[in-house]
């Protein structure tokens, strides 16, 4: 039992320091191939944090362990609410702004309303699962087209239209345009300096992606080898350990980045920051995972897991648009709700 708890331990640890390593070199090589700081912030870095996520719930989908994705999602997205919004806001007050509840806030909601919609039927399907991926990469093409210098504000309606009329796809297609445009314009000398950056600059980057990655997928494997043989050593639903131990643990950058950028005095990164993971957990973990296999939802997550993620989302932006800012107060009435759910999880009073 002792070396089954150190080896779950190594997993962790491996998965998240992993997971900081690989955004931080993949950040690097992004800025060093030309990709905008903006593009770079709405993909690997808001992406970064749900790296835990991602991995741990693929090795398990690729295990038929669709109680370990489901738990790990749902959970994390509560973890991401109740114990890291609690958290950084009693260390100090989160402030916020209208466009973050009005575009990216209703755009959680519409996610985790949409999960459970699915859900419904006890199962996650292959074809459900491609919508979330594609919703997933809308959203963040969404957020690509968007020119805050023009004024612009773009919120949950107009990501809606966007959607359905496929937009997507025309954004995708001016990027190709101009990169070709730009690289037409590039000369034989600065070819040869790119080719030279290449050789000397990247190579660090991609070794340490490559080890960092490598790091990633044996933590996640580890991870969830030794929480599938302690649900069952202890009788427990692997949902279980799932949402509880597992969420916890993959939501530990989030809550690493919450926590700085709170006692630094930038609320609206601590906000962003579980937003954009709740989004990202929702549409990309489950769509991916549910790619590889069909998810199956205990009646314990339809009935309490799942409404309790909603229920939260919902008071998150009640207090948003209340104050346009998260108080100590708030943050504390996160943080019980958080041991309520706990301790009604472990109770033994669930189906």
């Amino acid at each position: 039992m002792i070396i089954n708890i150190l080896i779950f331990i190594a997993g962790l640890i491996l998965l998240v320091k992993g997971s900081d390593f690989f955004v931080k070199s993949a950040a690097s090589i992004a800025e060093k191939l030309g990709v905008s700081e903006f593009v770079i912030g709405l993909t690997l870095v808001a992406l970064g944090t749900s790296i835990p996520e991602l991995a741990s719930s693929v090795i398990a989908s690729l295990k038929n362990q669709s109680g370990i994705v489901i738990g790990n999602v749902v959970g994390s997205n509560i973890a991401n609410i109740g114990l890291i919004i609690g958290v950084a806001a009693t260390i100090a007050v989160i402030k916020t702004k209208e466009d973050m509840l009005k575009r990216d806030g209703y755009i959680m909601l519409f996610a985790a309303l949409l999960f459970y919609v699915f859900a419904l039927n006890s199962n996650i399907s292959k074809l459900e699962s491609i919508i979330f991926i594609i919703l997933y990469f809308a959203y963040i093409l969404f957020l690509i087209e968007l020119k805050p210098e023009l004024g612009e504000k773009y919120h949950f309606n107009e990501f809606i239209k966007y959607f359905f009329k496929f937009q997507y796809i025309f954004t995708i297609k001016d990027r190709l345009m101009s990169k070709a445009n730009k690289e037409n314009k590039i000369t034989r000398k600065q070819k040869t300096e790119i080719k030279q950056l290449f050789k000397e600059a990247l190579i660090k980057d991609l070794l340490i992606s490559a080890i960092a990655g490598a790091a990633v997928v044996f933590g996640a494997k580890y991870l969830v080898q030794e929480a599938v043989f302690f649900a069952k050593i202890l009788n427990i639903p692997q949902t279980f350990i799932g949402i509880s131990i597992i969420a916890l643990g993959t939501s530990l950058p989030e809550l690493s980045v919450s926590i700085s950028a709170a006692r630094k005095g930038y609320g609206n990164i601590a906000i962003g920051n579980v937003i954009g993971s709740n989004i990202a957990n929702i549409f990309l973990v489950i769509g991916i995972s549910g790619l590889i296999a069909p998810l199956t939802i205990i009646k314990s997550t339809l009935l309490y897991s799942a409404p309790f993620m909603i229920a939260m989302t919902i008071l998150l932006l009640m207090f948003i648009k209340s104050y346009w800012k998260i108080r100590r107060t708030e943050g504390i009435i996160f943080l019980i709700l958080y041991t309520i759910f706990i301790v009604i999880l472990f109770s033994g009073l669930l189906p």
